[in-house]
């Protein structure tokens, strides 16, 4: 329980006071202008203007909505009454799941977890900007320590150079970058939607400057600087002044367990429109060029399994709304890459799957295809006709 005094005690922007302990809780007033429990992570203080800021971290909120302070964002006079802190409501929750959804990984086990979060529990840089969009950051990332006090960090959107002053990087966009589109090969156009393919062992830079950037806003991202292994799908919009980056998913040359992804990423300016949807697709679309079963990186996070889940249960539906007779789980793992085990998961969640007799039945309900049948699709549509790409086992030496 939170007792709170009748008035707030925030002090007013001239008021002086002895500065708050990194470790107290107390309640901050937040962006929805409600009063959330909170505790100080670091604090540091301006040499010109002696005001201090502090780092909060809402104890009810994900890390990615850690921020910066200044005091009067304070009730310094309520305190907590107990270890309890302010529950959520069922719409604030959804109010902040919607607008910071994001495709995250799931990779740390519970104690390098805690390493990990002890490490990065200072956000570095605040917000980027990158092509027309300003967005801000949810994670640390181990950008040089010279960008450690930008407040703003600015990304050539095509090369993905980075630039502490837009200055700097208007000047590089005049007189040095030449590209308007990802390094890389374009292998997919179709409408106003492409895909390049970037060799990390081609583009280390580029490859190392897009995983910091993602670092930004997956928390449990650990690959940062040895990028060889993998490759990069940069997925873009295109308008008549560039192909510019929506986001972008990444897979191993060599895979033991066949996963076809190890990471993907929509940038926060574009979220909510279909493109994880869309990343996903052309993942497997790869996997069928290559003869492969596909599956994402194990483990998945819950927002992961939550968009997988999504997707291959709206491809199941679509073929089970269109068959006529039998089908069993081979053949729907046949048409669609889909593991055996992902696809009887998902027709479980569905309850669409029934065990008798050693084997199982699908189960096609009315309700579930009329569901699948209203439902609003956002994402780009996938034409496999239109990708051009030859699986890397296939290719000369030389191709490779």
């Amino acid at each position: 329980r939170l007792l709170r005094p009748r008035t707030m005690g925030a002090p007013s922007s001239g008021t002086q006071h002895k500065p708050l302990e990194p470790g107290c809780k107390l309640l901050c007033r937040w962006r929805d202008d409600q009063y959330w429990m909170c505790e100080v992570i670091d604090r540091r203080q301006n040499i010109e203007t002696m005001e201090w800021k502090y780092y909060v971290h809402y104890l009810s909120f994900n890390r990615r909505m850690d921020e910066w302070v200044t005091v009067d964002r304070f009730d310094l006079g309520a305190h907590e009454a107990t270890g309890d802190s302010k529950k959520l409501t069922r719409n604030t929750r959804k109010k902040f799941d919607e607008s910071h959804h994001a495709e995250e990984e799931g990779e740390l086990d519970p104690a390098t977890l805690k390493e990990h979060e002890e490490a990065t529990k200072v956000k570095n840089i605040s917000r980027i900007a990158i092509g027309k969009f300003e967005m801000e950051t949810w994670y640390f990332s181990p950008f040089p320590k010279e960008y450690s006090s930008c407040d703003t960090l600015y990304f050539c959107e095509y090369d993905l150079s980075y630039f502490a002053r837009r200055s700097q990087l208007e000047r590089y966009m005049r007189t040095r970058c030449r590209l308007f589109h990802p390094p890389g090969d374009e292998i997919y156009r179709y409408a106003d939607m492409a895909v390049y393919e970037v060799d990390s062992r081609v583009e280390r830079v580029y490859c190392e400057n897009l995983c910091l950037l993602a670092k930004l806003f997956l928390d449990h991202k650990t690959l940062y600087y040895d990028v060889q292994p993998f490759l990069f799908y940069i997925i873009c919009h295109c308008d008549e002044a560039g192909a510019h980056m929506v986001g972008y998913f990444s897979k191993e040359r060599v895979s033991a367990e066949d996963y076809n992804l190890a990471c993907i990423l929509t940038l926060p300016c574009y979220q909510r429109k279909g493109f994880g949807k869309f990343m996903i697709s052309i993942s497997y679309e790869l996997s069928k060029r290559e003869g492969k079963l596909g599956t994402p990186e194990r483990p998945l996070s819950d927002l992961g399994l939550v968009s997988y889940r999504s997707y291959w249960a709206s491809k199941l539906l679509e073929i089970l709304a269109k068959h006529k007779g039998v089908v069993s789980i081979q053949e729907l793992s046949d048409m669609t890459s889909f593991r055996t085990e992902d696809i009887i998961s998902t027709l479980q969640a569905l309850d669409l799957l029934k065990y008798f007799g050693g084997q199982h039945t699908i189960y096609v309900r009315q309700d579930m295809l009329d569901l699948y049948v209203n439902k609003k699709d956002n994402s780009p549509p996938v034409d496999p006709s239109k990708l051009k790409w030859t699986p890397h086992k296939d290719r000369p030496p030389n191709k490779a």
